[in-house]
Parts: C-alpha cells; structure tokens; sequence
C-alpha cells in the first residue's frame, strides 16, 4: 500500500505543484482545505484537487472556530507583534495544523504535508503545532527537501513544471507579489515588496480602501464586551445590531474596510532572523483592539494591567513564533483569561478616513470615581496625604543625589 500523506492544500501554485510531485513520489495523497474566510472558490479547489490525483478532498468550514478559539483570544491578550503586527496569519495557522492532524488520525494516514517555504515563519508554525498535536508524525516539507530544491529553484521552474503536467494555475510569472487571507486579514509580501521603498497601489487592496479614500463621513457605533470579548455591536447611525461572534466580525470587517481602517506597511523580524517587508490589511481586528484596550482602561485594576502588559509582548512572540500549543502558551492563557473576568462594558467609536476614535466608555465593573478624581469636589481622598506618599517616594531619589554629589567633591 502506498504511504498516505495529509497536505495542506489551497489550490496555489506552489500546493498544486507539490500535490503533483508527491503523487510522482508514489503517495497517496489526500488535500486538506481550510476555509478560514479566503476568497476561494472552494468547489474548484476540489475539482482541481482531485484531477490532479488526490484520492480524497476534504474542505473543513473553520471560520466560526478561527473568530471565536483564535481571534477573540488574541484581542483579549491584546496581541500585537513588535507594537504593530495584529498577526493575522499567524493565528490561522494552528487551527490549520490542528484540523490537518484530526483528519490525519481520522484517515489513518501516517504524514502530513504543506507548502511553506524553508525561509518564512509558517514552516515553523505549522511544523511546531504538528508534533505537539502527534508527536510521531512524519511531516514532509518539500521546500526543505533536497529532491524538490534541485528540481525547483523559484517560481519560474514551478511554472514550467505546471505546464508540462497540465496543471491549471492562474498565477503568471509576471505576478508582482504573493497573498495570504483569512476572515481576519490580508498580507502582501515578497516580489516588489522586497523593495522596501515600493510604495503600495491602492489596486492592492482587497479588505479595505486607502484612508484617503474612504467617505469624508463620520461613522458611529459601540461595542460591547464581555469578559474581555466582544458579545454585541451596534451601528448607531442606521441601528444595524449583531450579537454572534461571528456575524459581528465580518460586518465590522466591512464597516472599518470601507472607512479606510487597518492598513499596516512594516518591515518585521521573521522567527528564522530574516526580515522581512510586509503590507497587512486588518480592518475588524484593528478597531476590536483599541476598543478592547479602552474597556480595559475603565474596568481592570492598575496592578493587574502592569502584569497584563508585560505578558502581552511574550503572548504575541508565542502566537509570532508558532507555540500556540505549549506549556507556557497554555499558563498565559490561563492568565490572560483571569485578568478578563470583569472587563465588561461598552465602547463608543467613531470610525473615519482611517482612524479609529475612541468617544466614550461605561463598565458596570467600572473602577473610574469622578468624585475621586474631580477638582471641583472635595472629600474621598484628603488631598494632604500626597505630602507624605511624594516624601516617601523621593527618599531614594534624594540619597542617589547626595552619593552624586559626594562623588564629585572626592
């Protein structure tokens, strides 16, 4: 019997390819589709799959589970890679790895494929989640695989092999940059992006127009959170209200899309230490972000955030770097979980050529005191207890500066 291999298909050049060079190899290969909320048509992957030689098309509907599992759990812990990234792929790419080893158990099959290169992050992330899924799996990575390296130098040998075999694909050798999307984002990188003074053209964009662009018009709507999660949305201009998670995603994708909101050009550093030049489109998760960090700004205690705020850069790294299944993935999360237990409220925005502004917030779990706070009310805090709370804090400072000071008289 022939060895079966699970492969992580997208019915790309690049997965088309290596589904023909593993059937040449004498696999039995089954393509594994996930729907993430790519733009595919899904029926011609199977198609296209299956006249190439897979034995077996299987297409997992994961959106839903991506929103809720991944999504909102990275807004809950604030994710964001070296203060900008909202890593759209990234987070995608362990619910794939996941159901690509469910369906390996499922059909018996003792390999797992996929077509990430030997230079990005996603080899790492999908292979990392692998064996901590099945830690007995073979995983066959054709771009580190000295066969395919020799037979295939770049995308010009891929396209030649296409052809000779009658592999349908629609990407041209004059294609000026390559694509990966989900319900969450899509990014732009590599071709003229490798440059990193290309400017982007706004014919790019998929999930969003150019702030510049967007309706010189004001749009209003709140969000609300529970335990850190955002349960309802409300557009206040026209009254549209969505209350399921995912629903509620995909309109506000839409709503910041058209409003200019979540456009990201950033050079990164990749897990592998490469950099690398990429153009991100995040529109929902942009605006889920700052509302979230707002809500938290009312309704989380000032300790607690410390606390919060030094993980969150770790959490981000982890996600970055594929260790979405780890022990000290799953002790963070446990935290971040924690620390949500009573940021609940809601936020009100204003969304606008590009900008996301923040115009109110309410928590029932609110820690703001106006009275506390206010100059104009007097009483719930005797404004004379400062004298000693700034002595008792300039004690140090007042030392440092005598040890200066008999420093410079020796």
């Amino acid at each position: 019997m022939k060895e079966k291999v699970i492969l992580a298909y997208s019915g790309g050049l690049d997965t088309s390819v290596i589904l023909k060079w593993l059937i040449e190899k004498d696999y039995d290969v089954i393509a594994f589709v996930a729907d993430v909320g790519q733009a595919d048509d899904f029926e011609e992957c199977r198609k296209k799959a299956l006249l190439l030689g897979a034995s077996k098309v299987i297409i997992s509907d994961l959106k839903r589970e991506f929103v809720t599992d991944y999504v909102y759990k990275a807004i809950m812990g604030n994710a964001i890679y070296e203060d900008r990234y909202l890593l759209g792929t990234a987070l995608a790419r362990p619910l794939i790895a996941k159901k690509q080893i469910e369906v390996c158990r499922q059909e018996g099959a003792s390999a797992v494929a996929h077509g990430a290169t030997g230079k990005g992050n996603d080899q790492v992330r999908f292979e990392l989640c692998y064996y901590a899924l099945m830690p007995g799996v073979k995983v066959i990575s054709p771009w580190k695989d000295k066969e395919f390296l020799a037979l295939f130098k770049g995308r010009t040998d891929l396209l030649k092999y296409a052809s000779e075999r009658k592999i349908p694909v629609k990407a041209s050798i004059d294609k000026p940059y390559s694509e990966d999307e989900n319900l969450m984002h899509i990014s732009h990188e590599a071709g003229v992006l490798e440059d990193p003074m290309y400017t982007l053209n706004k014919s790019m964009l998929e999930k969003m127009v150019l702030p510049q662009d967007a309706p010189d018009k004001e749009t209003r709507i709140v969000i609300h959170f529970k335990n850190g999660v955002p349960v309802k949305l409300i557009n206040k201009d026209d009254g549209t209200l969505k209350d399921d998670p995912y629903d509620l995603f995909v309109y506000l994708n839409d709503l910041a899309g058209k409003n200019g909101i979540g456009l990201l050009d950033m050079v990164e550093n990749r897990f592998v230490g490469i950099k690398s030049r990429g153009v991100y489109e995040t529109p929902a998760a942009t605006v889920l972000h700052l509302a979230h960090k707002d809500i938290e700004g009312i309704a989380m205690d000032r300790e607690v955030m410390r606390l919060v705020s030094m993980l969150t850069p770790k959490f981000a790294e982890l996600i970055y770097n594929g260790f979405w299944f780890s022990p000290e993935m799953d002790f963070l999360m446990a935290a971040i979980v924690k620390s949500q237990e009573l940021i609940d409220g809601s936020v009100h925005l204003c969304l606008y050529k590009g900008n996301v502004i923040i115009e109110g917030r309410e928590s029932p779990s609110s820690l703001y005191n106006s009275k506390l706070s206010s100059m104009d009310i007097e009483g719930g805090f005797d404004q004379t207890d400062s004298r000693g709370f700034i002595k008792i804090n300039a004690m140090r400072l007042m030392a440092h500066r005598a040890i200066i000071e008999e420093s410079k008289a020796r």
